[in-house]
């Protein structure tokens, strides 16, 4: 028997992998790798602030405990977006 109504979507983003050079986060359906190189902001992060990230709208995620919002277009296309602070 097929079930006729789909499940409810419970997260659209999340963190879904943690190594030495990086995090993963699944934003929907595609996932994508942010590596403390580009991202720096995360390397000495709690993994727990990590994991706590929200899809504030279809183009933007935001990280509340670490104050980190960043655009999808800077994930998939780092080098559009150079780091000016360090």
């Amino acid at each position: 028997m097929k079930s006729k109504v789909g499940g409810n979507i419970t997260s659209e983003a999340e963190v879904t992998q943690i190594d030495r050079q990086g995090i993963w986060v699944l934003i929907r359906d595609k996932e994508s790798f942010l590596s403390f190189e580009n991202f720096p902001w995360f390397r000495n992060a709690p993994v727990s602030a990590i994991h706590n990230v929200e899809l504030l709208s279809t183009r933007h995620l935001y990280w509340p405990d670490l104050d980190i919002d960043l655009a999808v277009e800077s994930i998939e296309h780092p080098e559009r977006f150079p780091l000016v602070a360090k």
